[in-house]
């Protein structure tokens, strides 16, 4: 897409042979005679780059500068007059100016700064980009695990990822969902595009809208220039539509149109605008119930629901927790410059014992403060919170005046089998662990969710 430029000049002249040479060279330019009609394009419409003329009535050309940096920092400035001097010069770079020229000049001379302008604006978003790309990396990273439900999602990632079908992830929250929507976006072809995120729970319905769509000047009180909405921002790229179940119905309704006819509209502007983004969203609500309850569009769903990744709580793959927790310490200890070699055997077992409710995140965050709090070479006991550290009772099971459930013959079943297998190893956890064919960890848990204990 070619870079779109302002020229604003009141002599006719210089500003018609400026727009013929830039237009030569493969931009996309407009004109303005004048300050009061450049702000009124730079409202109308997206710009990367203004060259103004400096001396103009009766918005004068610094008075420009500083409205445009006011309304969009973002965009770059050159200003130009036949009237140079230092101080002005000085007054415009401390404004914001990009740069400075001095009437008359070269076409060389305007156009090397013009392409040194865009080069910063492009240079500004590519670093934007790579410190996103750099903070996700740790997330990224972060999906391990040797349980079968983590190996199944580890093993369809490459495959959906170089599909451009949507995707909805589902799980708890902690479990990792904008980890997985990272790690597809980075594998897909649209890797060296953006990645732009959304949470739809964090911002009221107005300001999610004015996020999500972008505004055109005068849209509203305080719209003083036209603005991209997050949707265009991730066009070529990815756009993660984060806690969507808790999306207002009408923000669902536009984000329908947007799956059904790749455009969008700005706020106050009827005009469609294309984009090219591959969507995924994430939930950890029921939406099968919501659109029972009538407070999400089954439509939606559909065009929302093309892939579906569940992602399951920790508790469910306990036999993960020493891999990310050796992960977690690895990644914290390198952040904040400590050295450990690990964590202690009594440790981990408290780890692998605990239901983690915040899931992995929770025990990222447990993991970085014990690396914070450690003395030793060992993440002991000591060095986890208090809650991992607290007794838990056996869970209670009355008799059931009815005959047991399904889950609960199962329950007991499997505790039976624990606890035949743990009697004739008398006890040893390894060796009954082997006999079971799990791992010692998982059994640890297993023996903590049914209280057993060996005999005194």
């Amino acid at each position: 897409m070619a870079a779109r430029i302002l020229v604003v000049d009141d002599e006719a002249g210089m500003r018609r042979s400026l727009a013929i040479l830039l237009r030569r060279e493969g931009y996309a330019v407009t004109e303005a005679a004048d300050g009061r009609a450049a702000l009124e394009r730079l409202g109308a419409d997206v710009h990367d780059l203004v060259i103004a003329d400096l001396r103009m009535e009766p918005v004068s050309g610094l008075e420009l500068l500083a409205q445009v940096k006011r309304a969009a920092p973002d965009v770059e400035v050159i200003v130009m007059t036949a009237y140079g001097t230092i101080e002005t010069a000085v007054e415009a770079m401390k404004l914001g100016a990009f740069d400075f020229i001095t009437k008359p000049f070269q076409a060389e001379e305007i156009l090397l700064r013009v392409r040194n302008a865009l080069d910063r604006r492009r240079l500004a978003g590519e670093v934007s980009r790579l410190r996103a790309e750099v903070s996700s990396a740790f997330g990224i990273e972060g999906i391990l695990g040797a349980s079968a439900a983590m190996q199944e999602i580890l093993r369809a990632l490459p495959r959906i990822a170089q599909t451009d079908s949507t995707v909805l992830l589902t799980g708890e929250s902690g479990t990792g969902k904008e980890l997985v929507a990272r790690a597809l976006h980075a594998a897909s072809r649209r890797a060296r595009g953006p990645f732009v995120s959304v949470n739809c729970a964090a911002l009221p319905e107005q300001l999610l809208e004015n996020e999500l769509f972008g505004h055109v000047r005068g849209a509203f009180t305080g719209a003083l220039a036209a603005r991209k909405g997050l949707l265009e921002e991730a066009h070529l790229g990815t756009f993660f539509l984060d806690e969507i179940g808790e999306a207002p119905l009408a923000i669902q309704a536009k984000l329908l149109r947007v799956l059904e006819d790749r455009t969008l509209r700005r706020l106050g502007d009827n005009r469609p605008v294309p984009i090219d983004v591959r969507i995924v969203a994430a939930t950890n609500r029921d939406l099968d119930e919501a659109v029972r309850a009538r407070t999400f569009r089954e439509d939606l769903l559909h065009r929302l629901n093309v892939i579906r990744i569940h992602l399951p709580p920790l508790r469910e793959r306990i036999e993960d927790v020493p891999l990310l927790a050796r992960h977690f310490l690895t990644l914290h200890c390198r952040r904040l410059g400590r050295r450990l070699d690990g964590l202690s055997p009594a440790a981990l077992d408290l780890l692998t014992a605990y239901d983690f409710p915040g899931n992995v995140r929770e025990l990222s965050n447990v993991i970085e403060q014990a690396v914070a709090l450690a003395p030793g070479p060992l993440v002991e006991p000591a060095d986890l919170p208090a809650r991992l550290r607290q007794p838990r009772a056996a869970p209670r099971r009355p008799v059931p005046a009815e005959a047991p459930s399904p889950r609960e013959t199962l329950g007991a079943t499997e505790q039976a089998q624990l606890l035949e297998a743990l009697r004739r190893e008398n006890w040893n956890v390894s060796r009954a662990a082997a006999r079971l064919g799990i791992s010692r960890n998982t059994l640890r848990y297993r023996m903590e969710k049914y209280g057993l204990r060996p005999p005194a």
